[in-house]
């Protein structure tokens, strides 16, 4: 049988002269014969290849030099360790003529598999032996799910049954569809496959292999419950709320919260109830101050509310954002001791935080884990496997932790799950789910968190020594506490926000019970201060950030003056260091005054009103429209000042559908009630969702992004829920509101 991966020969000796190079030929002739493939590494050469190399490997064989391990003798306890830091599980064997196992440290000896020596076994048996280990190794490797689709994909079985391409054949009969066969490739083809295949099981049913990977991610993620979403978590927010949400229930929010959180809040008919959270002059969105999730503020906002007639009613959910965008976590433990009881159950939209529950600084501050249950409230989370984790797009799940006293209804639970799952799921998605899981069983978990939080700290401070050689010039600011660089061995208490700290800039916040994630790094250009105030030049983010496009870094988060980085599992020190290269050469052009038809070759072809423009004068241009409107400011009123809630935000939808509205231009907007999201990009928060007015500080930032986007067209502010319109030559903006 042929294995996918090669039996690795890694020489501790340099010398291809020696004993133990010479009489492995025997061995390696045997292993091939067997049908498997060796590779030989020899030490000193290519060491570091060697363990990267390991991911890859079906076992492992050290050939050792013909003397005993001293106890003294570190080496092979550095190459072992070597090899388990890589994520390498596979069996290893010692080959030595000498004895050598009561020489090896426990810890070490418990991590071989077996030992070689020459003459005392048949070349045949010992072959077969490694090749019996290997086997055992590769056959656990892959999880239910993924390793039932690989073989029904391998068994090649005639497709009489959607999709209609026929495992890519559809393809091969066009010269567009061969790009696309070639692109895409044989295996992803073969295994975009439909329900009618019994033996891969159910999602929508939860069976067979699908339901065995749900059942080993749970345990993985520390749940009592876990599904699979191939629809994003966008899906999984609906499906929690769906499961638990009627008509006028009430539900406490976090005004921060993502586009489909308020979808369901229109779907469901609920009541909702805001928590309204802190924000910088950078843009940045900051925590929900500690003392509105106490339960007296939550009931006095029940008491307030226009719409809540039964004042005594319990509120049926809690739905935080856990992390926000940029990165900020709540103590989520502080919160369930809090609310516990009060809700029937709580949510925590963890989209951008799937990885927390693997690494020891997240410690307090992961939604689901084992150490904290509730006696009353259920708990859900639904998780992004594919946005800080290996998901492929849109792979998402939804975990469950049953409280002490109240059990999930899986039947009930599920009906939602069915109200908004395809029935023709993408397979893929199903298969990076589960394998996601498997990547992450611990300790790979948090070897791969810890590692990509060591290439953060490595980056964060790289930029603090380049700022510190730029102390007569400028460099850009990384947005983090000031011991965030330079750690060796980092924990949560690094990242924690204090309210006596200036590095953040939010307001009314308590030491200890927020922390930003290590893994968001938000990178700040110049030209404005953390109090609003704007300096006299600035290179403003949305043109740094297409210099940056132009020349292959594409960032995940674009603010004013900020954008976001993201350091996942993925990110390679090659890469972080490249963009501060490409970080160096931004400066420079910048510095120079480089034509933007040189720096910016695209921008300049696709908008060539600037193409007289140097590259600082481009970023002044846009600088000055700022500061000129005190942007910074308006775009932290329009969050932070409180909006009159008029009707029920479905009952608003509800006159969309209708045609019982009208469209109002801008200028005439205010005390109008909008039927549509109006959500501003970046950041993607609504400042307004159905069934809310328009107050006059909002009415004034869609005046100026209206007067932005005429005046800098290439540049435009994107705000969801207006309606652009040509009217004498130039375009004006309209909300459909309620008719009055």
């Amino acid at each position: 049988m042929h294995m996918p991966f090669p039996i690795i020969f890694f020489d501790f000796q340099t010398r291809s002269e020696s004993p133990s190079n010479v009489s492995v030929q025997p061995l390696i002739d045997a292993l091939e014969k067997s049908g498997a493939d060796v590779q030989v590494i020899i030490k000193g050469t290519s060491t570091s290849s060697f363990f990267k190399g390991c991911t890859r490997a079906a076992a492992i064989v050290l050939l050792l030099e013909n003397k005993h391990i001293r106890p003294e003798d570190d080496s092979l306890k550095a190459v072992i360790q070597g090899i388990r830091k890589s994520h390498c599980h596979a069996p290893i064997f010692l080959k030595s003529e000498l004895q050598v196992s009561h020489h090896i440290p426990k810890e070490i000896l418990n991590e071989v598999h077996g030992f070689i020596h020459n003459l005392e076994d048949t070349l045949t048996f010992t072959a077969r032996n490694i090749i019996r280990e290997a086997k055992k190794y590769l056959d656990q490797l892959a999880p239910p799910f993924f390793k039932a689709l690989a073989t029904y994909t391998k068994a090649s079985s005639a497709s009489w049954h959607c999709p209609g391409h026929s495992g890519g054949a559809a393809y091969l009969k066009s010269p567009s569809g061969q790009l696309f066969h070639d692109f895409f490739g044989e295996n992803m083809l073969r295994a975009d496959v439909c329900n009618a295949v019994d033996e891969l099981g159910q999602l929508l049913d939860h069976t067979g292999p699908i339901a065995e990977s749900e059942r080993q991610a749970a345990k993985i993620y520390q749940s009592d419950h876990l599904y699979f979403v191939t629809n994003g978590t966008s899906s999984s927010n609906k499906i929690v709320w769906h499961s638990l949400i009627a008509p006028d229930d009430i539900v406490v929010v976090d005004r921060n919260s993502h586009k489909s959180i308020i979808q369901a809040i229109i779907m469901t008919g609920a009541i909702p109830i805001f928590l309204t959270p802190t924000r910088n002059h950078l843009g940045i969105i900051g925590p929900i101050p500690k003392h509105e999730f106490a339960w007296d503020s939550i009931q006095e906002k029940i008491r307030n509310h226009p719409l809540i007639k039964d004042k005594e009613k319990k509120p049926r959910l809690f739905s935080i954002t856990q992390s926000t965008y940029d990165g900020i976590l709540y103590n989520t433990n502080e919160i369930k001791s809090s609310l516990d009881g009060h809700f029937d159950a709580i949510h925590f939209d963890e989209a951008w935080a799937a990885h927390t529950g693997f690494h020891e600084c997240y410690e307090d501050f992961v939604a689901i884990s084992e150490t904290q249950r509730c006696e009353k409230s259920l708990l859900f989370s639904t998780q992004s496997t594919h946005k800080m984790l290996a998901g492929l797009s849109q792979a998402s799940q939804i975990l469950v932790q049953d409280a002490k006293q109240q059990k999930l209804d899986h039947h009930c639970f599920n009906e939602a799950y069915l109200m908004h799952t395809s029935t023709s799921p993408h397979y893929p998605i199903i298969a990076s789910c589960d394998i996601t899981a498997a990547m992450m069983a611990q300790p790979n978990g948090q070897l791969f968190i810890g590692e990509a939080i060591a290439e953060a700290i490595d980056f964060r401070s790289t930029m603090q020594q380049i700022a510190e050689n730029h102390k007569d010039n400028w460099w850009f600011k990384v947005w983090e506490p000031r011991e965030a660089s330079n750690i060796e061995k980092p924990n949560g208490n690094h990242w924690k926000l204090k309210q006596t700290d200036g590095w953040h800039g939010f307001e009314d916040i308590q030491s200890g019970f927020n922390l930003l994630d290590p893994l968001k790094i938000t990178i700040i250009t110049p030209g404005l201060e953390l109090n609003g105030e704007f300096c006299e030049r600035g290179m403003p983010a949305s043109i740094a950030t297409k210099y940056l496009a132009e020349h292959g870094v594409i960032v995940e988060k674009v603010s004013l003056y900020s954008f976001l980085l993201l350091f996942t599992i993925g990110v390679t020190k090659s890469r972080w260091n490249t963009l501060i290269t490409v970080l160096q050469r931004l400066k420079k052009a910048y510095d120079d005054n480089i034509a933007l038809t040189k720096v910016m070759p695209q921008f300049a072809e696709q908008n060539p009103q600037y193409k007289t423009l140097g590259l600082k004068d481009m970023c002044q241009k846009i600088h000055d429209e700022y500061r000129q409107h005190d942007y910074a400011r308006m775009t932290t009123q329009i969050f932070n000042e409180p909006v009159q809630t008029a009707i029920k935000p479905t009952d608003a939808y509800n006159q969309l559908i209708r045609k019982n509205t009208e469209r109002v231009p801008v200028d005439q907007l205010e005390g109008r009630i909008t039927t549509m999201l109006i959500t501003p990009y970046p950041p993607g928060i609504p400042v307004l969702i159905p069934g809310e007015r328009f107050n006059k500080t909002i009415v004034d930032y869609l005046k100026f992004a209206q007067h932005f986007n005429g005046c800098l067209p290439g540049l435009e502010t994107h705000i969801h829920g207006l309606i652009e319109a040509k009217k004498n030559g130039e375009y004006e903006y309209y909300v459909e509101c309620v008719k009055e």
